[in-house]
């Protein structure tokens, strides 16, 4: 059974690696009817010292969104990017799919090591658990 995304998705993006693997993992299941609304999370610390200047993080977002764009250019879908912000990355994703109407998250897990995932909050493990829309994981490339 093949997936077929005929509905909008909102499809988070860490940097230009994550959102080109995602884009291309997520182009084959596109329809004419999809909409993918590309976002990346600045992430706020909410009253502490920020990790990198503004400007720098929207740039990155800016880098991460040409490359999507860049794979899913000849796609039926309609492609949107938004840079969002917010303390909590999971919980900005999800709130962000419920403002678009979006039928799911869509991820492409990045691998990384256990311990890797315990520093960082592990947050496609968190976009599984915490869901409030459904979740779509997409396969990682076979190398």
């Amino acid at each position: 059974m093949t997936l077929t995304i005929d509905g909008t998705v909102v499809v988070p993006a860490a940097d230009p690696d994550d959102g080109e693997r995602t884009a291309r993992a997520l182009e084959p299941h596109l329809a004419p009817a999809s909409t993918v609304v590309a976002v990346n999370v600045v992430e706020k610390s909410g009253g502490g010292i920020d990790k990198a200047p503004m400007e720098q993080r929207e740039d990155h977002a800016a880098d991460i969104f040409e490359r999507i764009r860049d794979v899913l250019d000849e796609s039926p879908a309609a492609v949107e990017t938004e840079v969002l912000y917010g303390t909590d990355v999971v919980e900005r994703i999800f709130e962000a799919a419920r403002e678009e109407g979006a039928d799911a998250v869509v991820f492409n897990a990045r691998e990384g090591n256990r311990l890797a995932e315990l520093l960082t909050g592990d947050v496609a493990r968190r976009l599984v658990k915490e869901a409030s829309v459904p979740v779509v994981a997409l396969p990682q490339e076979s190398t």
